[in-house]
């Protein structure tokens, strides 16, 4: 039997010890382990769902990798290639991959009779995944693709919709130039849909339409596009699966053929994912934090337990008892009443999640943040590490007040009493 344990838990649930001072004492170092508790468990459900969602987003405009002309640069006027690549049945076998789109886009500006707004077209063909866009669509309908004819719909932000004054089924002008021609080439388009990301960077950047529309400014073949994007089923395993794809491409290259490359989404836009990367280093400032705050608190809650209970360890020295047992005692009286404070730490930080992802209370500007409400990830792994790391740091902290015990004598504490 466990003697150390069995003290402590009687200890734990006596009622006659509400009536000390140490129980008022504790309940101000629980409720210290609560909310410090519900702090981090609400802070890295922010940061990894805010991070989730920008990432996301950014996916969503890009995709995770694209492979491109080598010739093209960092803008959005490229160098074609062909649709009719040899590596294309190779890379679909690769594990990991989700879906390979062709893609082309073009720069360009579109004009009212009072605004003018510079744009990007990006076309697609008809086998493009649009659950991205079909998740944000607000107004209207996707632009209706097909292989046969060249579709005249687009989908547009709805800030720049409203920025332009432009309504579903109303057409517009667009103007792209190209490279050793004067004059402008100009399009009339019909807004079939509006859609609202909330990343308002992109929002006023890119339209999508029909990739045979990039295919005619840029004067190229049906089977000319800018590159392939493809999307993978694991974020984190994004550069393994590039290089894989990369020695692909490389080892299907032949003799005075397009040169091409890889690029992964990480790359492309590397302010957006570094800024991302320094909100980890955030989140563990504060858990680091919150966890020594309700050490600490332990620590003084304990100190007065040893205090309260001097007459009890002097009858258990008396007794024999040894002062790691003893000291045992109180470190398992410690534990019980950090796992309740831990208890209602979790209830409040769960709560507080679910309401915010249910109803978001809580918003934010999107021009600022790229997100129109604070987003909240609940993750299981998450809660767990969280609650394991908090009762082991608490656990090894409290060990140094129950050295304390050793220093107490027998003979002065029970005649005290």
């Amino acid at each position: 039997m466990n003697i150390e344990l069995f003290i402590s838990r009687r200890l734990f649930f006596d009622k006659a010890n509400k009536k000390l001072l140490s129980q008022r004492i504790i309940r101000i170092a629980l409720a210290g382990i609560a909310l410090g508790l519900a702090v981090m468990i609400i802070s890295v459900a922010v940061v990894t769902g805010f991070k989730s969602e920008i990432r996301n987003k950014v996916i969503g405009f890009g995709s995770h990798i694209q492979v491109v002309n080598y010739d093209s640069n960092n803008s959005y006027e490229t160098q074609a290639i062909s649709e009719n690549q040899p590596f294309l049945p190779v890379i679909k076998t690769i594990k990991g991959i989700q879906h390979i789109q062709v893609f082309a886009t073009k720069p360009g500006m579109i004009k009212t009779d009072e605004y003018i707004q510079g744009i990007v077209f990006k076309g697609v063909a008809s086998e493009y995944n649009w659950d991205f866009f079909e998740k944000h669509l607000v107004q209207g309908l996707l632009p209706a693709l097909n292989d046969s004819s060249r579709s005249d719909q687009i989908l547009l932000s709805e800030q720049v919709s409203k920025l332009l004054n432009l309504k579903l089924n109303d057409k517009a002008v667009f103007y792209f130039i190209n490279e050793k021609e004067v004059i402008p080439r100009m399009l009339q388009l019909t807004v079939s849909g509006i859609y609202r990301t909330g990343f308002e960077e992109f929002d006023k950047r890119f339209i999508v339409g029909d990739i045979k529309q990039v295919q005619r400014l840029n004067n190229w073949r049906a089977d000319q596009v800018t590159g392939f994007e493809i999307s993978v089923s694991d974020f984190f395993e994004i550069e393994t699966i590039e290089q894989e794809i990369r020695n692909t491409v490389i080892s299907f290259r032949e003799e005075n053929s397009e040169i091409l490359r890889t690029q992964n989404i990480t790359r492309q836009y590397p302010q957006i994912f570094d800024w991302l990367a320094i909100l980890d280093m955030n989140v563990w400032i504060i858990l680091i934090l919150m966890v020594l705050v309700a050490g600490f608190n332990m620590v003084s809650g304990l100190l007065v337990l040893i205090l309260e209970r001097s007459t009890m360890i002097g009858v258990l020295k008396a007794m024999g008892s040894p002062n790691w047992s003893i000291r045992k005692v109180f470190v398992y009286l410690s534990v019980f009443l950090t796992a309740r404070g831990m208890l209602w730490g979790n209830a409040i930080g769960l709560v507080v999640i679910f309401i915010q992802k249910a109803f978001h209370i809580l918003k934010l500007d999107p021009s600022s943040y790229y997100v129109e409400f604070v987003p909240m990830n609940f993750s299981f792994f998450h809660l767990l590490l969280l609650n394991l790391g908090t009762i082991a740091i608490t656990s090894v902290i409290l060990i140094i007040p129950s050295y304390f015990v050793s220093k107490m004598s027998p003979e002065k504490t029970i005649r005290f009493d």
